[in-house]
Order: structure tokens, then C-alpha cells, then sequence
């Protein structure tokens, strides 16, 4: 089941003789969900053939253990007056934790 972005999302993706960047706005969907061996997230914007475009991304738990420890890291940066941004963070991590069991 999929969601409407609630917000924005930019992607780029670099090779040697390629790259590709895209936005995935409001008018975009997203799925999220754990699975055996870590996070699946997809990003879909929908339309006509040339304005369609979607991203799949599997990132596996060692991985996405050490994203959050980078994050958790990296929030003395982040603006203390960016009141709502932070509520927005605070929330949807203690809903993962209640859902893990731990918190």
C-alpha cells in the first residue's frame, strides 16, 4: 500500500558515463516496510510514459543501523529552532521504537 509524499525527496544516481537526478514531490507515492533482512522503500511518480519514473531501494539492517547512528551524530547541526522538523523526527522514531518493542 502506498502514501502520498508528505514532503519532498531528491535522487541522484552517479556512474562513470551516466547520471540521473529526480524529485518526487506531493504528487508522488512512497512504500516503506521491513522485511527478512532490511528496509525496502520505493518511490513511484505516476503520469505518462515520459513523465513516469520510480526508485527502489533495499537497504539491509547493518547498513541502516549505521545510517541512523550517522543521523543521531549529525543532529548537534541541526537547527535547535527548527521546532518542527524535530517534532516531525521525534515522533516518527518513538513510533518505531513502541513498534520494535523497545520504547
Amino acid at each position: 500500500m502506498s502514501r502520498p509524499v508528505p514532503d519532498k525527496a531528491e535522487i541522484a544516481l552517479e556512474y562513470p558515463d551516466k547520471f540521473y537526478v529526480g524529485t518526487f514531490e506531493h504528487s508522488s507515492r512512497f512504500e516503506a516496510k521491513l522485511d527478512g533482512s532490511g528496509l525496502a522503500l520505493v518511490l513511484q511518480h505516476p503520469g505518462a510514459a515520459d513523465e513516469r519514473k520510480s526508485v527502489h531501494l533495499h537497504i539491509n539492517f547493518g547498513l541502516l543501523a549505521g545510517i541512523l547512528h550517522e543521523l543521531a551524530g549529525s543532529v548537534a547541526a541541526f537547527s535547535k529552532d527548527d521546532i518542527a522538523h524535530r517534532e516531525q523526527l521525534a515522533d516518527a522514531l518513538a513510533e518505531l521504537q513502541r513498534a520494535l518493542g523497545t520504547g
